[in-house]
C-alpha cells in the first residue's frame, strides 16, 4: 500500500494547474460586465465560474501547484473570492498579465514561469468559465493527457459530442498513440448544422474543449517555432524572472505581442498534437445559447430563472432577476434583464453580443463597465441614482463584516440607517447607530463600518463633492487586504 501510494505522489508531482482568467465575457452581456467578467459570475445560482473551476482543479493537482493568469484589473476580484470559498490565502498564486492578449501569450508566460519553478513542469491549462458535471472523468482525462504528455505531446482534451453543436470547434482523431489517447489529424472550424451532422454520423470527432496539457518547455519549444515574436517576448521576461524588474519587463513585453490563441498560433501547426477524449459534461458557457446545456428546460424547453411570469413562450431563455418580467409568445428567443440593462434577441444571434458590447465601449457607457448592483467581500452597495455632484447608495453590511479603515479626498458621506444596527468609526471617536439614526463623514476624515449584529446591516449612504469614483478610497487598514481605490 505504502509503494502504491508514493508511486502516485511521485506521478503528480510535476504536474501544475494553470487556470486563464483574463477574458470578459462579453457574449454573456448584460451579466458580464467589464469589472464583472464571467468568470466571476454564478450562472446556476451556486458557486461563480472560477470558484468551481479552482475547487475541480484543486481535486487533482494541490492549491500550491495552481495559478491563475489574469490581469491587474481583475486579479483583486478573483482573490477575494477564492479566499472567501476556499478559506485559503491566493496572494502567490496569480501569474499576471499587464494586458489581454489571448490564450497564447497568457499560456505562454504561465509556462516560462513554471519552468523556472520545475524545469519538468507538466501543465494543465483550464479555462475559469467552464461548467463540467463529472468530477471523476474529468480527473481521468486529466491523467491520461499527463501521460501523454510526458511524452512531448500537446494534448488538448476532447469532449466526446451528444449532437451536432455548431457552436464549437472539432477535432478529427487518428489514431491511438497510447489508451485513451490518440492522434490530431485536423483542427476545424465551427461547422455548419449540415456539416456537425455528418462529423457525428461519421465518428473520431471531438469538441474541442479548450483544455491543455503539455510540457511547459513542450509548448515553450513550439511557440519558439511557429510564433517567434512571441517567444522573442517571453524571453525578455524570462531574463528578468527572479529579480525586482520582473514587472517592468512584462509591461514593457506585452504591448509588442501580437493578440492570438494558442490553438491557431501552435496547435493547428505543431506535428505532435494529441487528443484525450472525455464522456464528461461539458459546455464552455461561450454565450447565453450554452444555457440549454446548463440548467433544467420546463415542458416547453424554456430556461427561466427570475421573477417571470411566462406564458405561451417555446424554446427561449428567460433569464431575469427581482424585476418582474412578462414573456408571451416568444419562440427560441433570449430575454436577459438586469436593474440597468435589457437584452432581446434570436437565439441564433447568441453568438453576436459582443456586438452590443462594442457599441458600449464606443459610447464608454457604464452598463458595459459595471452593475447597479456590485458585490465587495463584506457584502454589496446599489447606486439607486447619480446627479451633478451627487450618488445615493443602498449599502448591505454582512454579519460580522466591516468595511476598511478609509478616508475620501473629495467627497463627504452621510449615513442613514434602515436596518440593524452600525458600529461606526469616526477619526477617533467610536459610537453606534442604530435603524432611523443617522451620522456624518466629513471629507478627509478616516473611517470605519462596520455590523457586530447577527442580521444584515441596510444603510442608505448619501455622497456629496466634485469626485464621486470608487478610486477616491484611501485605505489604512483592511482585513481583506485590498489595495487603496478598490
Amino acid at each position: 500500500m505504502k509503494a502504491k501510494s508514493k508511486k502516485k505522489r511521485n506521478n503528480l508531482s510535476n504536474l501544475y494547474t494553470v487556470i486563464i482568467a483574463g477574458g470578459s465575457g462579453t457574449r454573456f452581456w448584460p451579466l458580464s460586465r467589464e469589472e464583472t467578467p464571467k468568470q466571476l459570475l454564478s450562472i446556476d445560482g451556486k458557486e461563480t465560474l472560477i470558484q468551481a473551476t479552482v475547487k475541480r482543479a484543486c481535486s487533482t493537482v494541490p492549491f500550491e501547484r495552481t495559478y491563475i493568469v489574469t490581469g491587474p484589473g481583475q486579479a483583486e476580484s478573483i482573490r477575494l473570492q477564492l479566499n472567501a470559498s476556499t478559506g485559503v490565502d491566493w496572494d502567490n498564486n496569480f501569474i499576471i498579465e499587464p494586458e489581454a492578449k489571448n490564450t497564447a501569450p497568457a499560456i505562454g508566460l504561465a509556462a516560462i514561469h513554471l519552468k523556472h519553478l520545475d524545469p519538468d513542469a507538466i501543465m494543465v491549462v483550464l479555462p475559469s468559465d467552464h461548467i463540467i458535471r463529472n468530477k471523476n472523468k474529468f480527473r481521468d482525462a486529466i491523467m491520461l493527457g499527463a501521460k501523454a504528455a510526458e511524452e512531448n505531446y500537446l494534448v488538448t482534451i476532447g469532449i466526446k459530442p451528444d449532437k451536432p453543436e455548431t457552436g464549437y470547434g472539432y477535432i478529427k482523431s487518428g489514431k491511438m498513440i497510447r489508451r485513451g489517447v490518440r492522434s490530431v489529424k485536423e483542427f476545424r472550424e465551427k461547422p455548419a448544422k449540415d456539416e456537425a451532422i455528418r462529423y457525428l454520423r461519421a465518428g473520431g470527432y471531438f469538441w474541442n474543449s479548450g483544455i491543455f496539457i503539455w510540457r511547459a518547455e513542450a509548448v515553450l519549444n513550439e511557440i519558439k517555432k511557429h510564433m517567434p515574436g512571441l517567444y522573442k517576448g517571453l524571453m525578455d521576461i524570462d531574463r528578468a524572472i527572479g529579480t525586482k524588474n520582473l514587472k517592468k519587463a512584462t509591461n514593457a513585453a506585452f504591448p509588442r505581442l501580437k493578440s492570438e490563441s494558442i490553438d491557431y498560433g501552435v496547435l493547428e501547426k505543431a506535428r505532435k498534437v494529441a487528443v484525450a477524449p472525455s464522456a464528461m459534461k461539458w459546455s464552455d458557457v461561450g454565450s447565453w445559447h450554452a444555457l440549454d446545456n446548463v440548467l433544467r428546460p420546463d415542458i416547453d424547453k424554456n430556461i427561466k430563472k427570475g421573477n417571470l411570469i411566462s406564458i405561451d413562450n417555446e424554446n427561449s431563455i428567460l433569464y431575469c432577476g427581482n424585476r418582474l418580467v412578462a414573456a408571451m409568445g416568444l419562440k427560441d428567443m433570449i430575454v436577459v434583464d438586469t436593474a440597468d440593462a435589457t437584452l432581446i434577441c434570436p437565439k441564433n444571434r447568441a453568438q453576436d453580443v459582443r456586438a452590443v458590447v462594442d457599441v458600449l465601449r464606443r459610447r464608454k457607457a457604464k452598463e458595459g463597465i459595471t452593475h447597479t448592483t456590485v458585490f465587495r467581500p463584506w457584502g454589496s452597495y446599489t447606486v439607486l441614482e447619480t446627479g451633478p455632484g451627487f450618488k445615493i447608495k443602498k449599502i448591505e453590511v454582512k454579519p460580522g463584516a466591516k468595511l476598511s479603515l478609509q478616508s475620501h479626498r473629495r467627497r463627504s458621506e452621510h449615513w442613514v440607517v434602515v436596518a440593524g444596527t452600525a458600529k461606526v468609526r469616526k477619526g477617533e471617536k467610536v459610537y453606534r447607530v442604530k435603524t432611523n439614526e443617522s451620522t456624518y463623514i466629513p471629507m478627509r476624515t478616516r473611517h470605519r463600518l462596520e455590523n457586530t449584529g447577527k442580521k444584515p446591516l441596510k444603510i442608505i449612504e448619501v455622497q456629496n463633492g466634485a469626485y464621486l469614483e470608487e478610486d477616491d478610497i484611501i485605505r489604512f487598514d483592511d482585513v481583506y487586504k485590498r489595495k487603496t481605490g478598490k
